[in-house]
């Protein structure tokens, strides 16, 4: 019985083309960095593809589970928001304007710090994330589906290590 071959992916495709005209030793994290940000498009493509049916896109959803996720009273600064979401101030601002139209925020000033500025999640903004939490959860579970979930808690370490090399640790 011989030798069954690797399946190849599109990446290897891609590598063995480079390959052949780098003058790199070793194209490794090339290769890796090719699969990470092939496997973001398919997330962010299939994502769309299912919050389109709720009419929410998934930038909108990031930023209303950010707020969520801080607890009651569902509020941070709009600099704590750029931090979080990893936004400029203006995209922030330009973010939260769009969701303040549609009644799913709205900003306050800061009682405490007059200077600041407070985006607050309303209760039609809460209503709107939890109806979507669940499809959002389920499409990225179906993206990772084909490896195991030891795979996945491996792929995580491995992950987390690099963003702490890249942004730091965040104390809790």
């Amino acid at each position: 019985m011989g030798d069954r071959q690797q399946a190849v992916d599109r990446v290897d495709v891609i590598m063995k083309q480079v390959a052949q005209v780098s003058t790199a030793p070793d194209l490794t994290s090339k290769e890796l960095c090719q699969r990470i940000q092939r496997v973001a498009h398919h997330l962010e493509t299939r994502l769309r593809r299912e919050l389109a049916v709720f009419g929410i896109e998934p930038w909108e959803i990031e930023l209303l589970a950010s707020l969520r996720r801080v607890g009651p009273p569902h509020q941070v600064t709009a600099g704590s928001l750029q931090d979080i979401m990893q936004l400029t101030t203006g995209a922030v601002t330009k973010r939260v304007a769009a969701l303040e139209k549609k009644g799913w925020v709205r900003r306050e000033v800061d009682a405490g710090d007059r200077r600041q500025v407070l985006v607050c999640l309303t209760d039609e903004g809460e209503q709107r994330a939890l109806e979507v939490f669940a499809t959002k959860t389920e499409t990225e579970a179906r993206v990772l589906s084909a490896l195991d979930l030891d795979t996945q808690r491996r792929l995580n370490d491995d992950l987390r290590t690099l963003l702490i090399d890249l942004e730091g640790a965040v104390r809790t």
